[in-house]
């Protein structure tokens, strides 16, 4: 019987989504980088559900490269999945991430790498001299940034760079709902005093157009409503769900609230208005602080990606 090979020290991870013109060079460049770590390696590709010749060209480049795995995807369940899938499928001590369009540069693995000593469990790279639009991503995404550092104590103020190490434990089992790749590394409960960061190099999409768009910045603000709580890595229990059971009612009853302040009753307008907003904001916010805990809950339960295939 043969005997399975051991595991490589290193696995990169790399989710793709109608990237066929882009995950060509980014190979080459990993193969480069490892060859130049002198390191054994595997580079997952997880297919999410590519509507292009994304899947293709990897059969392609697994054809001359036996340390490349695709896994492909039974859909796109999106970029959180994806990172899930590849977690689940890296072998590595170390797993190192990033995106799949090119912007993060392979180069500058060895310099997160050398930060990650035995006191640290995360090294998260930080872009410097962004390439995108300040308007549209930049300042939203500084904004976001620092509302999660507040939020959970993690020292990452890049939190949408997708080139980040890991120590595997960390990253083990993990299942992140839809939209909650965005808070990594907070979102796994890492310690914020084993967390780094280092300057990395952001650069123009290779090949395609961007996936995102403004349409994510209400998702952003009400997934990090509940951040402190899922933070804790550990789903919060059915109390609160009875707690916020109630939320879209309250919602119903604040929203008329307000409606019959405007028009002037019971009293003075202003007043009641004011309390009437006050409730109808507060029962916003428990309905999305429920929401993510049971989308939480469910992700650990029942998981957020099917395989297709594996080779």
């Amino acid at each position: 019987m043969t005997e399975a090979p051991p595991p490589p020290p290193l696995s990169f991870v790399i989710p793709v989504h109608n990237e066929a013109g882009n995950v060509g060079p980014l190979h080459e460049e990993l193969r480069r980088t490892a060859r130049d770590l002198d390191v054994a390696y595997e580079a997952i590709f997880v297919n999410d559900g590519s509507k292009d010749d994304t899947r293709a060209c990897l059969e392609a480049l697994r054809q001359s490269d036996p340390h490349l795995k695709i896994v492909d995807l039974d859909g796109n369940f999106g970029e959180a999945a994806a990172l899930s899938a590849g977690f689940a499928h890296a072998r590595g001590a170390v797993v190192v991430t990033l995106d799949g369009d090119g912007q993060n540069d392979p180069a500058d693995i060895p310099r997160l790498l050398a930060r990650l000593g035995p006191e640290l469990d995360v090294v998260s790279g930080r872009r410097y001299q962004r390439k995108e639009r300040f308007l549209t991503r930049v300042l939203p995404s500084r904004v976001a940034n620092w509302l999660i550092v507040r939020a959970t104590g993690v020292p990452v103020y890049d939190c949408g760079c997708g080139l980040k190490v890991y120590r595997r434990e960390v990253v083990a089992g993990a299942q992140l709902p839809r939209g909650m790749n965005r808070f990594l590394p907070a979102i796994l409960g890492v310690d914020p005093s084993r967390v780094g960061e280092v300057w990395v190099n952001d650069r123009e999409r290779g090949a395609g157009g961007s996936h995102y768009g403004l349409g994510r910045t209400f998702a952003v603000v009400r997934d990090l409503l509940a951040l402190p709580l899922l933070a804790r890595r550990r789903p919060p229990g059915p109390r609160l769900d009875r707690t916020v059971r109630g939320a879209p009612a309250a919602l119903v009853a604040g929203a008329l609230l307000a409606v019959l302040a405007a028009l002037g009753w019971p009293g003075e307008r202003g007043p009641a208005l004011v309390v009437a907003l006050g409730a109808l904001l507060a029962a916003g916010v428990g309905w999305a602080v429920g929401y993510n805990v049971r989308r939480y809950r469910c992700a650990q339960e029942v998981g957020v990606f099917r395989v297709r295939a594996v080779f």
